[in-house]
């Protein structure tokens, strides 16, 4: 594993520990690779509180996030594979985030998702696949770069936030989940879509590490990435991280708890 995407015909399922991070239990009931836990954005990749105080998905305590990868049977030397059915753009970038977040390294999301498994013949199962029962992952805290509500709005000006998500939201024509429309003041638009070629799956490092050298010239280090709630930015750091642009931070509340307070 050399880096953060994996093609779906090099799983290996003798060796992998394979996340399903698709938004239904239902997908999930029916048909998911043989082996394959289902991590759930709302029970395993956030944790429910207040979204004016982190969002709509703020991360579980580090300590609970530590139990679930013992509950998956994932240790520091585990290789983890991910998958959900929008290019990573459901979870599986998120999921991505939190283990490399803890430190883990060998981890990777399967490049082009479910269709790119069901096409790479990778053998499925509908049945349940029970939790492991191992011990916590060691870990005492987050490592990756987050900030804070209060850090984006005290940033420096060369600090730039990127925007995920689609344009229309961007802008404030729609917004279907959260109270306000609009975007945070000064940042700029760079949709997580646009990190996908036609057939779902990332386009090259080379053209992605010129879109974002484009948008953010030698400042993609210190860029803070921001969404609806802390989910597809996370995209936007695979996608980086794919292109060989390591450094950025995720606004986790992003704009779900910015509108409510600001």
């Amino acid at each position: 594993m050399t880096g953060p995407l994996i093609d779906a015909k090099d799983l290996d399922l003798e060796r992998f520990v394979v996340l399903d991070a698709r938004a239904s239990a239902d997908a999930y009931a029916a048909g998911h690779v043989r082996g394959a836990f289902h991590a759930d954005l709302e029970s395993d990749l956030s944790t429910p509180a207040d979204p004016s105080q982190g969002g709509r998905h703020p991360l579980p305590t580090v300590e609970r996030w530590a139990a679930t990868l013992g509950r998956w049977g994932i240790g520091p030397d585990t290789p983890v594979a991910i998958y959900d059915d929008r290019g990573g753009a459901i979870a599986a970038a998120r999921a991505w985030w939190m283990l490399r977040a803890v430190g883990h390294e060998r981890v990777a999301v399967v490049d082009g998702g479910w269709p790119a498994i069901v096409a790479a013949g990778v053998p499925t199962d509908d049945r349940p696949v029970p939790r492991v029962d191992g011990p916590a992952y060691p870990v005492a805290s987050w490592s990756a770069p987050t900030v804070s509500l209060d850090e984006v709005e005290g940033r420096e000006p060369s600090r730039i936030v990127v925007d995920v998500r689609a344009p229309e939201r961007y802008r404030g024509d729609t917004e279907p989940l959260d109270p306000v429309a609009g975007h945070i003041p000064g940042a700029i638009n760079l949709p997580f879509a646009e990190n996908l070629g036609p057939d779902g799956r990332f386009l090259d490092p080379a053209t992605l590490r010129a879109r974002y050298e484009a948008a953010l010239g030698d400042a993609a280090d210190t860029a803070i990435l921001s969404c609806g709630s802390g989910v597809t930015a996370c995209h936007g750091l695979l996608a980086m991280e794919h292109a060989g642009l390591g450094g950025a931070a995720l606004y986790v509340g992003s704009w779900s708890e910015w509108c409510r307070r600001r």
